[in-house]
């Protein structure tokens, strides 16, 4: 049985039976609360309540409710997880294309899970977090990892936009993903991709192969250099922070570009479908992306045992990711082998 919360208030004064006189003013205030449209009661017990907590200050109990009715307002005022994640993309307008590509495939892959498109944003829990993040990514430690990023660069811009008050995503532990080590090209892989490049139809890719190779430079990275990013007397490239995969800037040293002829000292266009077909061509079927840089690393490591000069041309903030995916052990005769061909 419903309580009734008027009678059962200590606010509410048992008054005994019997008739009473009321003046004009108290028939006034009675016409008064009856506009506010809810029982005279209620009413009275919200002003006595006011009255209370303002200790008896008529100024300062209206000044209460209309500040506490602006607050209520406004932690009621959200829009759903769909709105606030489009905007959110919208507003990173910066973000290179391909950045911004796997952003909307993230958030597609969100907004999917079933109900959670829909999802106000200020009333979303961790566990409403999480069950999205499970339905969405929970094959692939990986990408649970990227996902939870994006989601909870969903929140923080909507906390900006005050459609949140907190970002539940930010108490989700972070899954550990084990960094496989990826073995290297062997000495004639190597020497097999050089020959292919040396091949007139390929000649334009060589310079931007050696670059990969003796540089330890990303394929996407060489794909941005401009023509003022290499410089040639000081003979280092330098990746600026527009081009990076991290955002950071970083110079390399120039190696291996001598015996290229000056006029294929640059980067071609339709970059990509070339670097594809050289592969094809030198025999590559199955590719593993960035395999250049790991081969690069790995040799650097096992001839020059100099891990922080690595992680200065590798662009690392620490040793640990070159210790634990790259230190792929490697005989000190392959690496020698290696190094000889960039002379």
């Amino acid at each position: 049985m419903k309580k009734n919360r008027i009678a059962d208030t200590p606010l509410v004064p048992q008054l005994p039976q019997g008739n009473y006189n009321v003046t004009r003013e108290e028939l006034a205030a009675l016409e008064l609360l009856k506009s506010t449209g809810i029982a005279i009661l209620e009413a009275a017990l919200v002003a006595c309540t006011a009255m209370r907590a303002a200790e008896g200050n008529v100024d300062k109990a209206l000044n209460s409710i209309r500040l506490g009715a602006e607050e209520l307002k406004k932690r009621e005022y959200t829009v759903s997880l769909s709105v606030a994640a489009w905007a959110s993309v919208e507003a990173r307008k910066d973000l290179r294309p391909t950045t911004r590509r796997d952003l909307r495939h993230f958030v597609r892959r969100i907004l999917r899970v079933e109900g959670a498109a829909d999802m106000p944003l200020r009333s979303m829990s961790t566990a409403d977090c999480k069950r999205i993040l499970a339905a969405a990514f929970g094959a692939s430690p990986s990408s649970y990892r990227k996902g939870r990023v994006i989601l909870s660069s969903v929140f923080s811009y909507g906390i900006r936009q005050e459609w949140a008050d907190s970002n539940p995503v930010s108490r989700i532990e972070v899954p550990a993903v084990q960094e496989k080590p990826i073995e290297p090209l062997a000495p004639e892989e190597v020497e097999r991709l050089k020959a292919t490049a040396s091949r007139p139809e390929f000649r334009d890719m060589r310079f931007s192969l050696i670059l990969m190779l003796y540089g330890g430079i990303r394929p996407a990275e060489v794909s941005r250099l401009q023509a003022g990013d290499i410089n040639w007397e000081e003979g280092h490239v330098i990746i600026r922070p527009r081009a990076s995969k991290t955002g950071g800037g970083r110079a390399v040293p120039l190696r291996g570009v001598r015996g290229i002829r000056k006029r294929d000292r640059h980067i071609p266009r339709n970059w990509k479908r070339k670097w594809k077909a050289l592969r094809r061509a030198a025999g590559f079927r199955h590719w593993v992306p960035d395999v250049c840089r790991h081969s690069f690393a790995t040799y650097h490591a096992a001839m020059f045992r100099n891990l922080p000069e690595l992680q200065l041309e590798m662009g690392h903030r620490d040793t640990s990711l070159l210790r634990s995916r790259y230190m792929v052990p490697a005989c000190r005769k392959d690496a020698e082998l290696f190094w000889n061909g960039c002379r």
